[in-house]
């Protein structure tokens, strides 16, 4: 833990004000949020300086499944704690978790459910909130939803909260994103890297802002977003890539220009599993950054050079339409399905790609 302190210490005094550290799991990522939290609290009286979404935000949300009763008042409850304090925000306005909520399309209406129908009851928060089915229009069956449907609404949940002031505004050095993707699909992976990029943006200005993930998608993503995307003039100076790796000296945070990290396997594994399942437009950045690692291995700066090696006939024109796939829409995230030239091309490369190297993934 002193490894990760002195991580934390360091970021909090680092110049920079977008922080984005990959790591695989288990390395410490949600012990650093902590380790953070803890430092800058000692820097401000003991209070904290700062807002946080990880692993102790998802534990306040447990299901409650009301065996006695059959299920019939299944419902997830909300454990209190000092973010009751601010849940009139959304009580007044359900629809501020809506808002967020409506990009990923659900299939359930939802119901927030008080401590009780007085004033200085329902001032104590949120007691639990209940899901129906959207053909339940009076809402008399409460159901219980999926574990990433659970997650997706936790996260829309902290996304509105983070936009109240009396909350975000009082604790407003930074906030700390740990990891919020796991149990999702790659569909609604994007979307979810799509309001963190809303979120940057929108708070940037104001506040230090850490990003720590493991999937090396959102990671490739969000990389490419803050330093070369259509914004990036706003972001790639306050912008700092790391890898959070144990080594044999302990814990140790990197810039990912440093020591060896084979960033092309990740990338290649993740475009692998598309071509096996489902391939987005949004993998053509992951394939064209995958062209670029390659590139710069072999000692071209030319992304088309990879593809002649590999067989690919007419590189500079293939180069081109990977190019356009993946800056398409003024290089917002792309999350829909490709054409089905568009999706061969993709599996072309990627079998010329394992056909001329043999990467062991």
């Amino acid at each position: 833990m002193n490894e990760l302190n002195n991580i934390a210490k360091e970021l909090a005094e680092s110049p920079y004000t977008i922080s984005l550290i990959y790591a695989f799991n288990a390395t410490g990522k949600t012990q650093l949020s902590v380790a953070y939290k803890d430092v800058t609290k000692e820097n401000n009286g003991g209070e904290h300086a700062g807002v946080y979404y990880n692993a102790y935000s998802e534990d306040l949300f447990q299901w409650d499944n009301d065996e006695e009763d059959n299920n019939r008042n299944v419902n997830l409850r909300v454990i209190p704690s000092s973010l009751n304090n601010f849940h009139s925000y959304l009580l007044e306005d359900p629809n501020r978790i809506q808002e967020k909520l409506n990009k990923y399309y659900p299939n359930y209406t939802f119901r927030l459910n008080s401590f009780g129908r007085t004033e200085s009851d329902s001032e104590k928060g949120i007691y639990s909130i209940s899901f129906f089915s959207k053909e339940d229009e009076e809402m008399l069956s409460p159901i219980k939803i999926s574990r990433g449907e659970e997650r997706i609404f936790i996260w829309c949940f902290f996304l509105a909260l983070f936009e109240y002031d009396d909350w975000v505004g009082k604790q407003s050095a930074h906030i700390f994103i740990d990891d919020p993707i796991s149990s999702l699909d790659d569909h609604n992976l994007y979307i979810t890297t799509d309001s963190i990029c809303e979120l940057i943006d929108n708070n940037y200005k104001q506040k230090k802002i850490f990003i720590t993930t493991h999937h090396i998608g959102m990671f490739s993503v969000l990389s490419d977003w803050l330093t070369k995307g259509d914004k990036s003039k706003r972001f790639e100076k306050l912008t700092r890539l790391c890898i959070l790796e144990r080594t044999d000296a302990g814990i140790q945070l990197k810039e990912c220009n440093e020591g060896v990290f084979l960033f092309h396997l990740h990338l290649l594994k993740t475009l692998q599993d598309s071509v096996n399942s489902e391939i987005y437009s949004y993998h053509f950045v992951l394939l064209r950054q995958l062209l670029e690692n390659i590139s710069s291995f072999l000692g071209s700066g030319r992304t088309s050079y990879v593809l002649d090696r590999i067989g690919i006939s007419d590189s500079n024109n293939i180069m081109n339409q990977i190019n356009s796939l993946s800056h398409k829409d003024a290089y917002q995230l792309l999350y829909y399905k490709p054409s089905s030239s568009e999706t061969k091309l993709m599996k072309d490369v990627i079998a010329a790609i394992q056909n001329k190297y043999q990467f062991h993934i």
